[in-house]
């Protein structure tokens, strides 16, 4: 197997060539690769927030999908009914929120549940799954909160954009 080119050239030449040849190698190195974050895009499918956040932050490839509980509307109005109700229309808003960035529900890939208390977990789930097919579910993990306004349950997620 034969040495790199520059370690080549680097066994070549002496002391100060050596540097001048190594400085102009490592400096293309950096202009050949990006060195600059994505700008984020901050998504706001009801005009400007009237809340100090942001349903939704896109960066790069990635939509960041804020904590979304059951509320219909702009306001902190729950859905009526208890925890499956409140799953269905917390999945309604992010599924909502996704779309405002042209994106669908199966390009999520991970999503926080936040449940007021996880003996709900089952009746949460069978609205949950009810949003994905062929079994293709997001990463996800569960914990038990103290949720704004009563909430039953809040879901963060992030999705992959195309």
């Amino acid at each position: 197997m034969s040495a790199s080119p520059i370690l080549h050239l680097m066994r070549r030449l002496s002391g100060a060539a050596a540097l001048v040849a190594l400085a102009t190698s490592l400096a293309a190195c950096r202009a050949a690769r990006p060195t600059v974050a994505p700008e984020p895009e901050f998504i706001h499918p009801d005009g400007p927030p009237a809340n100090p956040f942001s349903p939704a932050v896109r960066v790069g490839n990635l939509v960041f999908v804020s904590g979304t509980l059951g509320t219909v509307g702009t306001g902190l109005n729950l859905v009526p009914g208890g925890i499956q109700p409140e799953t269905r229309q917390v999945m309604e808003n992010i599924k909502r929120t996704l779309a405002s960035a042209g994106l669908g529900m199966d390009r999520l890939v991970k999503c926080t549940a936040f449940l007021a208390d996880l003996k709900e977990w089952p009746a949460m789930n069978e609205i949950y799954r009810s949003y994905f097919s062929n079994g293709k579910y997001p990463a996800r993990a569960a914990v038990q909160a103290t949720l704004l306004n009563g909430a039953r349950v809040e879901l963060e997620c992030v999705a992959a954009a195309k």
